[in-house]
């Protein structure tokens, strides 16, 4: 256990600052995210360094579809969430507890599996994924400070749920995120996810002036798909920028929730309303010609084809299309 970094004392108890929970604990107990607890009139945090996956993956995997493609990036990984989703696909990470850690790391132990790979220029860094990374945030925060000094990426995969003092203290140290909006209600939100749907816009708003983002959006059937909701989603990310990237994944029965798959023509239907706004949309968890395939905004030119995980760049000059030269909103090597 390691000292948490956000929290305050109130009489004999304490509340943490970390995330919009704000969580108001006794002695012993231990918050909605399951990972830090009071002892001794002090909150710890009981994940620190505690690894329970840890794998190289492509980078589109996270899913990250304009940002170094192709590239392969080590995913790590603890215990613990601050959202109890019903539909959760990590619900055994999310759900777990710290002691079935499988290792037990430290942020030098990171740099150190990325440097026996190869140097920055060969090996793209870290992403902190599979659970809710924002509450291994010490692991999180030393690592990527670590990491950042020797020139190594770091990427948080994240429901984005998490209390504005931390959110920009560890923003300098992250170079992209993948926010998963649930949903773009209320309802949804504490219903579905036990939380609230502003503090995640927030958090989608303030890292999009400093790192590069794409957002996620799982849709399940009648639950989070109406034509009225996604036209806000979209509306509102193309208020922030029309470059920004979302991906809609199909939803599958999962965890606590047996709805059945989501249509086809669902995604396709909310493609079509998001690429109103939008000049990147993307289809994912189906197998559909096209959905995962970057085209030229300005001109139709096919940039990069995807076909599950395997990234073909064959319309690109640098960050420009090889047809019109306009500058597309995309990541790449030294541009």
């Amino acid at each position: 256990m390691q000292k948490a970094m956000f929290y305050i004392k109130e009489g004999n108890r304490v509340r943490c600052l970390l995330c919009p929970h704000r969580c108001l604990l006794g002695e012993g107990q231990v918050g909605s995210c399951g990972v830090r607890q009071v002892e001794e009139g002090e909150l710890l945090t009981c994940n620190y360094g505690c690894l329970a996956a840890a794998h190289w993956d492509p980078v589109e995997k996270k899913p990250l579809y304009h940002y170094y493609p192709g590239r392969s990036i080590l995913s790590l990984g603890t215990f613990g969430c601050n959202l109890h989703c019903t539909f959760c696909q990590n619900w055994s990470l999310a759900r777990g507890k710290p002691d079935q850690c499988v290792d037990l790391v430290s942020p030098a132990a990171v740099l150190a599996m990325l440097e026996s790979e190869g140097g920055p220029d060969e090996i793209l860094g870290v992403a902190y994924t599979y659970n809710e990374p924002l509450i291994w945030y010490e692991f999180v925060y030393d690592t990527a400070r670590l990491l950042h000094e020797h020139g190594y990426k770091n990427v948080l995969v994240t429901n984005g749920y998490i209390d504005c003092e931390p959110l920009e203290e560890l923003l300098p140290y992250i170079d992209a995120m993948n926010i998963d909006v649930k949903g773009f209600t209320d309802s949804f939100y504490q219903q579905y996810c036990r939380g609230n749907k502003e503090p995640v816009l927030r958090t989608v708003e303030t890292a999009v002036q400093v790192c590069h983002v794409e957002i996620t959006c799982l849709l399940i059937p009648t639950l989070n798909d109406s034509t009225a909701e996604q036209e806000e989603l979209a509306s509102w990310l193309g208020d922030l920028s029309p470059d920004l990237v979302l991906h809609y994944s199909r939803y599958f029965p999962h965890y606590k929730l047996d709805l059945s798959p989501t249509p086809l023509k669902v995604m396709e239907q909310a493609r079509v309303i998001a690429q109103k706004h939008l000049h990147y949309v993307f289809l994912g968890n189906l197998e559909l010609p096209g959905s995962a395939d970057t085209i030229c905004p300005n001109c139709g030119n096919l940039l990069i084809t995807r076909s599950g995980y395997r990234v073909r760049l064959i319309g690109l000059d640098g960050v420009h299309c090889n047809r019109c030269h306009n500058r597309i909103s995309i990541i790449q090597p030294d541009l």
